[in-house]
C-alpha cells in the first residue's frame, strides 16, 4: 500500500530564530555558536553560507570565509520551545510524526484526522501555520515513502515544497546526482565516483552482489534507494539506544593540557547535539583512542538525567583521568555518548489510501 510522506525541515532553524527575535541580525551573516579560538558553529544564516560558513565549522576557519561574520549566542530553551510550537502542529494532522530534531520531523499523513487526500495541501498548509504562528519558514518533502520526502525537503531549499509522485520517481533518482541521495555521504560518494557512480542511473546498473561488497549492508540499501524503495516506517516510538559525538584530530593531543581543553569543546558540541535532539540519558560513556590506534571505553552512571554541561564535562574530565594511567600516551580521537535515554511517548495512529 503507498504512503503518504512529509518531510518537514525548518530553514537555518537556529540562525533563523536569532534573526527573527533580533533585528540587527537579519540580512547579514550569521553563526550561531562561539567566537571564540576553539569555538564552533552550531547553524548559520543563509547570508553566511553564502561565504561557506557551515554548521560544525570551527569558528576560526569561518572567520576566515567569511571575516565580517556575526556571532550569536545558542539560546537552546528559545529553540525548544519554537519547536514545541511547530511539532504541535504537526499532530493537528497526525499522530504517526517522527521527530529528528528540534527542526526537522516526518510525518506519515496517509490517514490524516482532516481525511483530506492531497498530501500536497496538507504540507502547503503545514508551512503557511508554521510561518504564520513562528514567523519562521519551513521546507517541505513529500512523497511516498521516507527517503525521497527527506530529499525532496532539500530540493528547493528556503522555503521550498516539493513533490515526488510515484510515476516521476524513477526519472528522478537516475537524474540525481549520486552526492544529493541521502544516506552517502562526501567519501561514499567519491568512491562511488571512482567506480564510475555519478547519477542515480549509473548507480542503478551497479548489481547488488558488487554494492555489498564493496559498501557491506549499506550497499543493499543503496540498490533499493535508487529503485525508489523505502519500506521504513514513520515512528512515533522510535527509541535510540544512545547519542553520541566523537572527533578525530589532525594533530594528536599529547599532554593533559590539550586533552583538557579538547574534551571541553568536545562537550560543548555534545550538549549541543542532547539539546537539538531533545533526548537525555544517564550513563556517560567517555571513549579514547589511542596514537597506536588502540580504543578504550570508560563509563560512568548517574541517578539524574544529564542535561547540564558542566555535569557532563565534569563527569567526562574524571573518566578521562582514570583512563589515562600513562602520562606519555597521545590520544588521537575522543568520543562522549550518552545511553539509558529518555525520550517523550507519543501515540500511535494507522494508514489509509493514497492520493497526491
Amino acid at each position: 500500500m503507498l504512503r503518504k510522506i512529509i518531510h518537514i525541515d525548518m530553514d537555518a532553524f537556529f540562525a533563523s530564530v536569532e534573526q527573527r527575535d533580533f533585528p540587527q541580525y537579519r540580512g547579514k551573516p550569521l553563526a550561531v555558536g562561539g567566537a571564540g579560538e576553539r569555538g564552533v558553529v552550531a547553524a548559520a544564516s543563509y547570508e553566511a553560507r553564502r561565504y561557506g560558513v557551515k554548521s560544525a565549522m570551527s569558528s576560526k576557519i569561518a572567520l576566515r570565509k567569511c571575516p565580517h561574520l556575526i556571532f550569536a549566542k545558542p539560546r537552546f530553551d528559545v529553540y525548544a520551545s519554537v519547536s514545541k510550537q511547530i511539532r504541535a502542529i504537526f499532530y493537528e494532522y497526525t499522530d504517526l510524526v517522527e521527530p529528528l530534531s528540534l527542526d526537522e520531523a516526518y510525518l506519515d499523513i496517509t490517514d490524516n484526522k482532516f481525511n483530506n487526500p492531497s498530501a500536497t495541501l496538507i504540507a502547503k498548509e503545514i508551512k503557511e501555520k508554521i510561518k504564520a504562528q513562528t514567523f519562521l519558514t519551513a521546507s517541505a518533502g513529500v512523497s511516498y515513502n521516507k527517503f525521497l520526502a527527506k530529499v525532496a525537503s532539500d530540493m528547493q531549499k528556503p522555503d521550498g515544497l516539493t513533490v515526488i509522485t510515484p510515476d516521476k520517481a524513477e526519472k528522478f533518482l537516475e537524474e540525481l546526482p549520486i552526492e544529493k541521495f541521502y544516506g552517502i555521504g562526501k567519501v561514499t560518494a567519491e568512491k562511488m565516483q571512482k567506480m564510475g557512480i555519478y547519477k542515480g542511473a549509473d548507480l542503478k546498473k551497479i548489481e547488488k552482489n558488487v554494492l555489498l561488497k564493496q559498501f557491506g549492508k549499506y550497499g543493499g540499501m543503496y540498490y533499493d534507494i535508487v529503485r525508489g524503495i523505502d519500506e521504513r516506517q514513520v515512528s512515533p516510538d522510535r527509541t535510540r539506544k544512545s547519542l553520541g559525538i566523537e572527533h578525530t584530530f589532525h594533530k594528536d593531543l599529547d599532554n593533559l593540557r590539550e586533552m583538557f581543553e579538547a574534551l571541553s569543546e568536545l562537550a560543548d558540541l555534545f550538549v549541543d547535539r542532547l539539546r537539538k535532539s531533545n533526548v537525555y540519558g544517564r550513563t556517560l560513556t567517555l571513549k579514547i583512542k589511542f596514537a597506536d590506534f588502540e580504543q578504550i571505553t570508560r563509563s560512568r552512571t548517574v541517578s539524574h538525567k544529564l542535561t547540564n554541561r558542566e555535569i557532563i564535562y565534569r563527569l567526562a574530565e574524571e573518566l578521562l583521568i582514570h583512563a589515562i594511567t600513562d602520562q606519555e600516551v597521545s590520544i588521537r580521537l575522543l568520543g562522549l555518548s550518552v545511553s539509558n535515554l529518555d525520550e517523550p511517548e507519543i501515540s500511535k495512529n494507522g494508514q489509509l489510501a493514497f492520493t497526491f
